[in-house]
């Protein structure tokens, strides 16, 4: 059988939808043990997972160029982990507005529309005097809500503290902010964040206050939100506010008095957080002040702020970078900003002055102010945006007092506009399976070229690293013995550039002529699965080393003499947060799927850099270690000539549990089980057999 082919055998399947105990911590007898005696691997991964608290530093590229790369990858991580990519179809706002109401230099009016269908974005409209056309700011806010108010006596003490400068209008910021980027010639759209306000249809609790599996949401064919069958798909609260801010975009640029060339983007606190989202993938703003975010330490404690996949290595300053070299502001604050000074804005500018506007990003320290989007953060935000959107207004620009809107003035619903009636966990199921539908339409309309290129982007995300990017590996030798019929090396295998390690046997023949190809042979036992209780070979397996082939085996992570209590073989380890949501692990963290599908991708690397050529690698997964084989050829390009593995219909899509061993968030999106398979014949490489055994994937090989 040509070499050039890649074989799929599909056979027994060792995975129960009830999630088996796949990787047992079976260690083997002690002739195969790697790791020295009392010693460890040197690996990063064994580590605690990183939680939002952690350090997320910014390391500034070399160059325009380098940094040009690195930021599209950051731009298809969002898209991704955001369950936006691709961008899903853009339905008829069919917007509404209503109540307008007068104050000295502008109006308010109510606004509603669809960002999907039935699913309604909320929120006031500020427009100035005069006829336009203006520019256009989207005031995203935080988790004070568009509605805040810090109540007369809490102004009061604000404005001798320095923080607010009038009585009234001070009570509520986020509205003014509103008023004053209006009266300064601006149309002004404050949207409610999902549970707030008069958006209503997804409650505050679940939106941002999750913290309980809830077991009736949990099916496989019908699922909640932050159910393992939603991170599977993508679907999340932030991802759904990140698109309402996209359509909230849609909706401002739209507006006939609005110049769509001059759109602003502003948020505080949850507010800032979109801001830096929606400014990183949407090419239309050209000014932003991403407000008490932006930070190396605290990313978004939230259950709205964080998604599966996102932060995994890069953090709230390189993304809010991804803005560069347009003008953007913020400042630092007596919470987890305080370092900015020194920690994120330097790199900040470092790079805008890579790219000659150093000029173009503001930082400023009000550490004696705690968390906060206030008077004198607002007073700084103004002139930024007067100069970038062209209002050519005097400074300084001072905030003036207006009449807060009553209740009447400011609600979305009333009696003729009444608040839509499908709500709470029922349209929570219905909205997600409109997005499962239509993602599933919108991919299965596309040519199968386009198509087959949007995966491979996608799972080369998911995975979080493909062949090319395993870079420098390093070999530590640490045994040969001679068995007889094959030699055994023991060797660790690094890959330095990610400080991971991994425990190796490599088996090679003796008394024959080495054939050039190795087989790449991962097993659900880790390492100990190619052998016998005692240490022998198994004996089906002798045939190969027979034709002149070697085989490389490993304990991938968390397999083998590694797994103990602390590093469990079946399941992920999760972060200590009380709340149990898979992003509050996952935003920051490699699945240990993915883990394992990296060692594998390791042994390729290491095999193709070896001392003596190779001409043939041929990727093997046996007991349960099939998704993890296929994984990895999926994101091996041409380097990889044959793959055998035991599948049996296997899909991700039976996973119920957030924590489960092959747990891969996004994956069922993008094709499940299959859709690996498909980008593994996308090569040309791969054809497709059946066998039933281990001996009878022996019996290929020797064909």
């Amino acid at each position: 059988m040509p070499f050039a082919q890649t074989l799929c055998l599909f056979f027994g399947l060792l995975l129960t939808l009830s999630g088996s105990n796949l990787f047992a911590a079976d260690q083997g007898p002690e002739v195969l043990q790697v790791v020295p005696k009392g010693g460890s691997l040197a690996d990063v991964r064994l580590a605690p997972p990183k939680d939002l608290d952690g350090y997320f530093p910014f390391t500034v590229p070399e160059s325009v160029e380098q940094w040009e790369v690195r930021a599209k990858e950051l731009r298809q991580r969002i898209l991704v982990s955001n369950g936006l990519y691709p961008m899903p179809e853009k339905t008829p706002l069919n917007v509404v507005m209503h109540g307008k109401v007068q104050r000295d230099g502008f109006t308010v009016e109510k606004v509603y529309f669809e960002s999907h269908p039935g699913f309604y974005v909320t929120g006031l409209l500020f427009r100035p005097e005069g006829k336009g056309p203006f520019p256009g700011v989207l005031c995203p806010h935080g988790h004070g809500g568009r509605l805040m108010d810090v109540g007369l006596e809490g102004v009061k003490k604000q404005i001798e503290n320095g923080e607010e400068k009038n009585e009234e209008s001070g009570r509520m910021p986020n509205l003014t902010r509103c008023a004053t980027l209006a009266r300064m010639g601006c149309v002004v759209f404050i949207h409610d964040m999902l549970g707030y306000a008069d958006s209503i249809q997804l409650s505050d609790d679940l939106a941002h206050r999750y913290g309980k599996i809830r077991p009736h949401m949990e099916g496989t064919e019908n699922w909640g939100l932050y159910s393992a069958q939603a991170e599977l798909r993508l679907q999340s609260i932030m991802g759904l506010q990140t698109w309402n801010c996209i359509r909230a975009l849609d909706f401002l640029c739209d507006l006939p008095d609005v110049d769509a060339s001059r759109i602003g983007v502003t948020g505080g606190s949850g507010g800032g957080t979109q801001t830096i989202l929606t400014c990183a993938i949407d090419e239309r703003p050209v000014v932003a002040f991403p407000q008490g975010m932006v930070s190396t330490s605290m990313q978004g404690g939230c259950t709205c702020e964080n998604t599966s996949l996102m932060r995994i290595g890069t953090g709230n300053v390189e993304l809010c970078a991804l803005f560069a070299p347009k003008p953007q502001g913020m400042t630092a604050a007596n919470d987890w900003t305080k370092d900015m000074m020194t920690l994120g804005y330097p790199e900040l500018k470092q790079l805008y002055k890579m790219y000659g506007h150093q000029e173009n990003v503001e930082c400023e320290a009000f550490l004696h102010f705690p968390h906060n989007y206030n008077y004198v953060t607002r007073a700084m935000m103004y002139p930024l945006f007067n100069q970038h959107l062209k209002l050519g207004l005097e400074e300084p620009i001072i905030e003036k007092d207006f009449k807060l809107l009553t209740e009447t003035e400011y609600s979305v619903w009333n009696a003729e506009h009444p608040a839509p009636a499908e709500q709470g966990e029922a349209f929570e199921i219905k909205l997600v399976k409109h997005l499962t539908e239509s993602s599933q339409a919108q991919m299965s309309a596309m040519p199968a070229d386009q198509r087959l290129e949007m995966q491979q982007n996608a799972i080369n995300v998911i995975i979080g690293r493909t062949l090319k990017t395993v870079g420098t590996i390093e070999r530590t030798k640490v045994e040969k013995l001679d068995r007889g019929d094959h030699w055994l090396f023991k060797d660790l295998v690094a890959a330095k550039d990610h400080g991971e390690q991994v425990a190796v046997l490599s088996i090679y023949p003796k008394g024959v002529e080495w054939s050039g190809r190795v087989l790449i042979w991962a097993t659900g036992k880790g390492k100990a699965g190619l052998f016998t209780d005692d240490g022998k070979l198994l004996p089906e397996i002798r045939p190969v080393l027979d034709r002149g082939d070697a085989i490389i085996t490993a304990d991938l992570f968390a397999q083998g003499e590694i797994a103990n209590a602390d590093l469990p073989s079946d399941l992920n380890r999760v972060v200590k947060n009380p709340r149990e949501f898979a992003g509050y692990t996952y935003t920051y963290n490699n699945p240990l799927f993915a883990q394992r599908v990296h060692d594998v991708l390791t042994l390729i690397a290491w095999a193709r850099n070896g001392e003596h050529p190779v001409k043939n690698i041929t990727l093997i997964g046996t007991d349960g270690a099939g998704p993890i084989i296929a994984a990895a050829g999926a994101v091996s390009g041409d380097q990889v000539q044959g793959l055998a593995l035991e599948q049996n219909d296997y899909q991700f899509k039976s996973i119920t549990d957030y924590k489960h061993e092959n747990f891969l968030p996004g994956i069922v999106k993008y094709g499940d089980m299959a859709g690996l398979l498909e980008l593994n014949q996308s090569e040309n490489q791969f054809g497709i057999a059946q066998a039933g055994s281990t001996k009878k994937i022996v019996q290929w090989l020797s064909e």
